[in-house]
C-alpha cells in the first residue's frame, strides 16, 4: 500500500479501539488499519506465541460461503473444483483444506482455505476465508463463474480472530472441553462458554504460525469482550503483524503477493502437497496443463529457505547468484527469525540450484555475501495431530 494513503480511507475491523486501548501501533495493511505491534514489541510477542499462546486480530481477510440451492454439498464442490486444484468433494464435514485460486496459466490468483460446515443443516454449506487484499478480487473472480443454482454469500458482521501457540489448547479447552481433542484442518461451528455466557463459533484447529492453534469466527458485536475475556488468562498476549511475520516466515509459509503471485504455480511454490493424487490425475482446473507437466518434469524454479552467513538480513528483492556471479534467483521474503537468533530468508532459486546444502551468494546494498539453500521450515511446525 502507498505510503500516501489517507487515514480516513482506511477500513476498520471490529477490534480497532480494543487494539488502541491495548497500546497499539497501528499502520496501513491491504487497505484496513491494523495493529503492527503492541507495547510488548514484536521480538517478545514472536517468541511469547512461540512458548505460550498468542492472540492475532484477522478479522481483515474475507469470510465467505458457496451454498447449493439443491442442498448438496456436492454440487458446490464441484463448482469450486473448477477454480482450485484441491480435491473439494472428498471434504467430510467439518473437515478443511488449503489450496489456491488459479489462472488459466497455472499462477496462483490467491491462496484460500476451504472447509464444510458440520453443523446440522448446513453440512452442504462451504466456508471460505481469503486473503485481505485479494477479497474484492476473489468474490469477483467466482461471481463470474458461477453457475444458476449455487450463491456466494459474504456476510456482514463476522470478525475472525486466531489463538496461536502451544499452550493455546489449554486455554481453549477452558472454553470449550473438546476443543483440545480437535484435530488438526477439523473444524465445528459450536456455542462455547464465555465467562457464563453462551457464544456461538465456528471454530478450526488451523493458523499460519507453525504453531497448534485455532481460527475462530465470532459475530463482531461479540468479538471484543471474547478477546477481553482471553486477556484474563496468563497465557495469553496480543501479537501484531510484525510478529505474525515473522512466525509464518519461520514456519516457511508463504505470503501472497510476496512468495506467491500470478505468475507463480503451486509446483513451484512448494504446494504440491496441497493438490490431492486423483486430481494431478485428472486435472479439470485452471492451468493443469503446466501443472501437471512441472508435476512431470519438475519446475524451472522452486522456493527454498536461504541462511544468509552474516548477520545482516537479505530482504525481498535481493539478488540471489552463484559463486561466479550468475544470477540465479530472487528474494521473496527476509527478516530476522527470532527463535533462530539470526537471519532467514524464501526465494525462488533455479531448480538445479535448489538441493539443500547449495552454497551462494545474496547481494546486500550491493555488496556480496554468502548464503546456502537450507529445507524449509526453519523452525519444527507443531500442529496437533492427535
Amino acid at each position: 500500500m502507498s505510503d500516501e494513503t489517507n487515514e480516513q480511507d482506511l477500513k476498520r475491523t471490529a477490534l480497532h479501539a480494543f487494539h488502541v486501548a491495548h497500546g497499539a501501533k497501528m499502520v496501513p495493511f491491504a487497505g484496513y488499519d491494523m495493529p503492527v505491534q503492541y507495547p510488548m514489541g514484536v521480538m517478545k510477542e514472536h517468541l511469547h506465541c512461540r512458548a505460550s499462546a498468542g492472540l492475532f486480530d484477522v478479522s481483515h481477510m474475507g469470510q465467505a460461503f458457496l451454498i447449493a440451492e439443491d442442498g448438496t454439498f456436492e454440487t458446490a464442490a464441484k463448482f469450486l473444483e473448477t477454480l482450485v486444484p484441491a480435491d473439494v468433494q472428498s471434504l467430510k464435514p467439518g473437515r478443511q483444506r488449503y489450496s489456491q485460486f488459479l489462472n488459466d496459466e497455472g499462477g496462483i490468483l490467491d491462496d484460500l482455505m476451504i472447509s464444510r460446515l458440520a453443523m446440522p443443516g448446513h453440512t452442504h454449506w462451504i466456508y471460505i476465508v481469503v486473503n485481505a487484499g485479494c477479497k474484492d478480487a476473489d468474490y469477483a473472480h467466482i461471481e463470474k463463474q458461477l453457475p444458476e443454482g449455487i450463491t456466494l454469500r459474504v456476510p456482514d458482521g463476522l470478525s475472525l480472530v486466531a489463538l496461536q501457540g502451544p499452550k493455546a489448547a489449554e486455554v481453549m479447552a477452558r472454553y470449550l472441553p473438546d476443543a483440545a481433542t480437535m484435530k488438526f484442518m477439523s473444524s465445528v461451528d459450536t456455542p462455547i462458554d464465555m465467562d457464563g455466557e453462551e457464544l456461538w463459533c465456528h471454530i478450526s484447529r488451523s493458523g499460519y504460525t507453525g504453531e497448534d492453534g485455532y481460527e475462530l469466527s465470532i459475530k463482531s458485536d461479540k468479538i471484543v469482550a471474547f478477546c477481553e475475556s482471553l486477556l484474563k488468562h496468563d497465557e495469553v498476549e496480543l501479537i501484531g503483524l510484525g510478529a505474525r511475520d515473522s512466525l509464518r516466515l519461520e514456519a516457511g509459509l508463504c505470503l501472497y503477493g510476496h512468495d506467491i503471485d500470478t505468475t507463480t504455480s503451486p509446483v513451484e511454490a512448494g504446494l504440491t502437497w496441497s493438490i490431492q493424487k486423483n486430481r494431478r490425475k485428472t486435472g479439470g482446473f485452471p492451468g493443469a496443463d503446466r501443472i501437471m507437466r512441472e508435476l512431470d518434469s519438475k519446475p524451472k524454479r522452486r522456493r527454498v529457505g536461504i541462511e544468509p552467513m552474516g548477520r545482516a538480513p537479505a530482504r525481498e528483492g535481493t539478488v540471489i547468484q552463484t559463486n561466479n556471479d550468475t544470477k540465479i534467483g530472487t528474494i521473496t521474503s527476509g527478516g530476522y527469525g527470532p527463535s533462530v537468533e539470526g537471519p532467514i530468508a524464501m526465494g525462488y532459486v533455479d531448480e538445479h540450484f535448489s538441493i539443500p546444502g547449495t552454497n551462494v551468494q545474496l547481494i546486500v546494498r550491493g555488496k556480496e555475501m554468502p548464503a546456502k539453500i537450507v529445507k524449509l521450515p526453519f523452525v519444527p511446525n507443531n500442529f496437533y495431530r492427535g
